[in-house]
């Protein structure tokens, strides 16, 4: 997202070195890239010309302190403006009312309003311990409730039933007596979203919202649509009390404007943003941290935070004692290694996260460490006897085109990984012994897919 803001703000950084302050001559080049490439990115006209405005005030005559280069003095202002931009600081769900707390979901059609409500759901009742029920409001979208259903089973939330004959008003008054009368903390109202907006649509969700008077109102918008988001989540402002917005597609290959103009125009802050379809594709949206992996600085707490939720502990525990105990790494805990990778949602997620400097490595990795890859990774350990896992040098001609046939791949492929694993057991050895720098020297053997 917002990649081409952070190559010029990289590029233009360099012009600014050895000058004592910044003035209006020496910031103005950057001023002109960092607009162009905010146009560029589809934020809105009138956002980037208060945000430029901002800039160039909090940033003219300001002394380059210590050992910062006038460079990173202008890009620790941007930051700052940024990250004021979307918000200044993270605001999360309100639950603070007599239970059940009602959460109404609204956005046009296709922005992944439903998906989002049972990714929302999963993440109350994981994060928060909530006992969550969900109903679809939505009678005129083929299969709409059946969608809700479904997303619904596979995050663990309940599902209350509707059907396409039934009116949205009674639907949520059942939905609400259902939830009262089983104990529900938090009720989801999913409702109908068209391809744009009409009257009809936007008088019945303020009758749904006049009726429920929900603690949160949420709008869901796709990020992939540019300035249509921002109109959108406008019109969607001037009809209901929106209490936040939730982006969803940012991994897409969206110029990711949005994020920077949903907030400026609707005054709304960014609740969460939705990565990928997997119900566990949801982020808290914290804009300070946003506005660093903008600038090339990464999101290290957000990595930190994800490892602590998705890594067994116990597990991690578990192979620390045995590599001190000198049993070494195998097999075992090489696919042990790459679920725990996925659980946090693959390589390429995890190096989205990472400082700039290391875009060379990501570049590297390429999309070969996606699921797809290691999903692969795992079949070919999955054939091998469990000798065969724990003594990987018994692996000859025979027994790896047997592997090979068995988890329907090339022996090359089984060749690729014995590599890949030689290269991680090296790395795990010189971790065991202590040795952090030749570990980060031998990072790339912990990469699948990388050479």
């Amino acid at each position: 997202m917002l990649d081409n803001l952070t190559q010029r703000l990289a590029k233009v950084v360099k012009n600014l070195r050895g000058q004592a302050r910044l003035t209006e001559d020496n910031i103005a080049e950057m001023l002109r890239e960092v607009r162009m490439a905010l146009l560029e990115a589809d934020v809105a006209l009138p956002v980037v010309k208060d945000f430029i405005a901002r800039v160039k005030d909090r940033a003219v005559g300001q002394e380059v302190v210590g050992s910062l280069s006038p460079g990173q003095a202008l890009v620790g202002v941007v930051h700052k403006e940024l990250t004021e931009l979307m918000g200044g600081q993270a605001s999360g769900l309100n639950l603070a009312s007599q239970p059940p707390a009602i959460i109404l979901m609204s956005g046009l059609q296709g922005a992944g309003k439903t998906t989002t409500t049972a990714k929302l759901g999963k993440w109350l009742k994981e994060r928060q311990k909530k006992k969550v029920l969900a109903v679809s409001c939505d009678v005129y979208r083929p299969a709409a409730i059946e969608q809700l259903k479904t997303v619904a089973a596979q995050a663990g939330i309940d599902f209350f039933p509707s059907t396409g004959e039934q009116k949205p008003a009674d639907i949520a008054a059942a939905a609400l007596d259902h939830a009262k009368r089983h104990y529900y903390d938090v009720l989801f109202v999913d409702t109908a979203g068209r391809l744009a907006i009409d009257e009809a649509m936007m008088a019945e969700i303020k009758a749904l919202h006049a009726q429920l008077n929900p603690i949160e109102s949420l709008f869901v918008v796709d990020a992939m649509l540019g300035q249509d988001a921002v109109n959108t989540a406008k019109a969607f402002n001037d009809a209901l009390p929106l209490t936040g917005v939730i982006l969803t597609k940012l991994d897409g290959d969206a110029r990711g404007g949005a994020a920077l103009s949903v907030r400026h125009v609707t005054g709304k802050p960014l609740k969460f943003a939705g990565i990928g379809e997997k119900l566990t594709g949801l982020e808290e949206f914290h804009p300070e941290r946003m506005a660093s992996r903008i600038l090339g600085m990464g999101d290290i707490l957000g990595l930190v935070e994800e490892a602590h939720r998705n890594v067994d502990q116990e597990k991690a525990k578990d192979l620390v004692q045995k590599m001190k105990s000198g049993k070494g790494f195998d097999l075992n805990d090489f696919k042990e290694q790459i679920a725990q990778m996925r659980k946090m949602g693959g390589m390429s997620s995890l190096l989205d996260k990472l400082p700039a400097q290391f875009g060379a490595l990501a570049q590297q990795a390429g999309g070969a460490v996606e699921d797809k890859s290691i999903r692969r990774i795992e079949g070919i350990i999955n054939s091998m006897t469990p000798l065969e896992r724990t003594k990987p040098e018994l692996l000859k001609a025979s027994r790896k085109r047997r592997i090979a046939a068995g988890a329907g791949v090339q022996v090359q492929e089984v060749n690729r990984l014995l590599n890949q694993f030689e290269q991680t057991q090296k790395v795990m050895k010189q971790f065991s012994k202590g040795g952090m720098a030749k570990m980060m020297r031998g990072m790339k053997g912990m990469l699948p897919g990388m050479r």
